[in-house]
């Protein structure tokens, strides 16, 4: 599957927060090579070829900066 979330700093960073904690599980499990992980309390199989991309427009109104720990998974 793949995921790509438009305008991804229009969400409050309260949120955005919660979001970098979900992907950094997903991606530890990628990692790690697993077959399938527990993901907020659910087992999932997980597909390697799964992706995930965010665009962003920066300097407009009602946008925020990302925190670094999310800047880190989407590089």
């Amino acid at each position: 599957a793949w995921a790509c979330f438009d305008e991804f700093n229009r969400i409050d960073l309260e949120v955005l927060s919660v979001v970098a904690q979900q992907v950094l599980e997903i991606q530890r499990a990628v990692g790690a090579k697993l077959k399938s992980f527990t993901f907020e309390g659910t087992d999932l199989d997980l597909k390697w070829s799964a992706w995930c991309a965010i665009t962003m427009n920066p300097g407009y109104a009602g946008r925020s900066e990302l925190p670094d720990n999310l800047k880190a998974l989407f590089r």
